[in-house]
């Protein structure tokens, strides 16, 4: 069974469980300071090791789907999770190497990396779950590069004055000092988790999505892992116990994200802009002319070998042009340019992309006289660009309006290896593009005419 049939035949998880463990910990916390005898030790440095590098590499998976996302929507919500996985998991794997006896040893700047790492993360964590406005969330993604790079530093830095034992970190710390700098890292890091909670609480009273929920409880549990560092001691049960409330976060978030629908995971996470907000684009649809007699008198075998014959060649090159292939159904493409809103340039490229098409088509098809050739139909104006589909199961993010009816309709009146235009694509093309207009078109669900132009060159 596929990832996506598994997902449609179970129902979400539940994301209360972290809320189970957070009541827990709380107790266990309550416990060892009421009756400090009951805070046993248990020093076990393999496990902690393992303990450590496990949740360093949920962070790893995590912050790399989130930040793929994150480039792909062009979200600032996601960039800024995204950077609180990496943050946490670079710091993570830096304490995991001070396990005494496993790998590098005790060290002052590994012993506090996982406190630091996760209050740097928690910076984040916070920032994310506040409200950002369009403009903001523009300056962040402008700032993107810098913000991973500054981030790239401040740990190879940590990681450099650590091993060579420099500044603050100089020989082994003791006690006193050791305890004084966690329990101003966990100072921090409580402050900025609950800040990060009770952000995405207010997103999911708005939105109603688990994962939302699922996210808040996390972000609360990490909170209090922040909370009890302040008390925990070595190899004790209240050391072990942040630990683990810190890989129980970080699993429960890959659980929740798991149970999504793959092709837009982080959904929930989206700024309403992303989510649903309209946008000037250029929408190009292209089909084979021909097809249905063609597989009619062809074995299925023979269809596919065509299709992919043309798609292995053509969809790598819609791409490189910078279109967003958004569905191939059959024998039919469909892209979009400006998704995201970063191509001002549009509808020149996507005209450009309707003639590249069909010139590879036609080299593709040269020794193939048999198989239908393409025909192809390029359309620009505002649209909703957004979400489609249900709370669960398929979503996808993609773009509804007339503009994207008409680009459908010109591809159907386009003769074969030719592109059509519409009015406003043909108006946005540089002086010298050569157009062949075609008569008045009377489209189905269209009151008036159609103006359109056949593409000869730009």
């Amino acid at each position: 069974m596929t990832e996506a049939a598994q997902l449609q035949a179970r129902p979400p998880a539940h994301p209360l469980w972290p809320l189970f463990v957070l009541v827990v910990g709380a107790g266990v916390l309550a416990l060892v300071l009421a009756h400090p005898a009951a805070d046993g030790t248990w020093e076990n440095h393999p496990a902690h090791f393992w303990l450590v590098l496990g949740a360093a590499a949920i962070n790893v998976a995590l912050g790399y789907a989130v930040g793929v996302a994150a480039q792909r929507r062009r979200d600032a919500r996601l960039l800024l999770v995204s950077l609180a996985f990496v943050s946490a998991a670079g710091f993570l794997g830096l304490h995991a190497l001070a396990t005494p006896g496993v790998l590098i040893g005790k060290n002052a700047g590994f012993e506090l990396a996982t406190p630091a790492g996760l209050s740097l993360a928690g910076l984040f964590a916070a920032a994310s779950g506040l409200m950002l406005r369009p403009r903001a969330a523009e300056r962040i993604l402008a700032l993107a590069w810098l913000l991973i790079l500054a981030l790239s530093a401040v740990m190879a830095f940590w990681a450099a004055i650590s091993l060579a034992e420099l500044g603050p970190f100089r020989g082994p710390l003791g006690a006193e000092e050791l305890d004084g700098w966690q329990i101003s890292l966990a100072g921090v890091g409580v402050v900025l988790y609950a800040a990060a909670a009770l952000g995405y609480y207010r997103l999911y009273r708005l939105r109603r999505a688990r994962f939302l929920l699922g996210i808040a409880l996390a972000f609360a549990l990490l909170a209090e892992a922040m909370l009890v560092i302040a008390w925990a001691r070595s190899w004790r049960v209240s050391w072990w116990e942040w630990h683990l409330l810190m890989l129980v976060a970080f699993g429960a978030i890959a659980v929740s994200a798991r149970t999504e629908w793959h092709e837009e995971r982080f959904s929930p996470l989206y700024l309403d802009e992303t989510l649903a907000g309209t946008r000037e684009v250029s929408v190009l649809f292209a089909d084979l002319q021909g097809f249905t007699s063609f597989s009619e008198k062809t074995t299925p075998a023979r269809v596919a070998a065509m299709l992919n014959g043309y798609f292995r060649r053509l969809v790598p090159l819609l791409e490189a042009e910078g279109g967003v292939v958004h569905q191939i159904i059959g024998d039919a493409v469909m892209v979009i340019f400006n998704q995201t809103g970063d191509q001002p340039d549009h509808a020149p490229r996507a005209a450009r992309t309707g003639l590249v098409f069909q010139a590879a088509a036609a080299e593709v098809a040269k020794n193939h006289p048999e198989w239908p050739r393409f025909r192809a139909g390029v359309n620009s104006g505002e649209v909703l660009a957004g979400l489609v589909g249900g709370p669960t199961g398929h979503r996808k993010h993609g773009v509804v309006g007339d503009t994207v009816n008409l680009a459908a309709r010109l591809e159907a009146a386009a003769p074969v290896g030719k592109v059509v235009v519409g009015a406003e694509t043909a108006a946005a093309l540089p002086p010298g593009a050569v157009l062949e207009r075609l008569p008045a078109l009377e489209v189905k669900g269209k009151e008036g005419p159609v103006e359109a132009y056949v593409l000869q060159s730009l």
